[in-house]
């Protein structure tokens, strides 16, 4: 599962980032595997994604958070 399906609420943990795009910013921000990620919200028409991060608060385009692979709790 890719960090673009996560719904409101939900909360999983960075499994796997391809740092190839994704931006440095983001990486040296938290977005690195073994974090705890959860989605706060989503903006209109679904970008960007405002995200919590380790108690870091982001907000990122779904187009990046497609190469961001997480597991969630219920592994959905």
């Amino acid at each position: 599962m890719t960090l673009a399906e996560l719904k409101r609420g939900q909360q999983g943990i960075i499994k796997d980032v391809s740092s190839k795009s994704i931006p440095l910013k983001l990486l040296e921000m938290g977005c690195l595997p073994g974090n705890a990620v959860e989605l706060v919200q989503v903006a209109p028409f679904s970008d960007p994604m405002y995200l919590n991060i380790n108690g870091t608060h982001l907000a990122i385009r779904k187009e990046t958070a497609t190469h961001i692979l997480i597991e969630t709790a219920t592994n959905e």
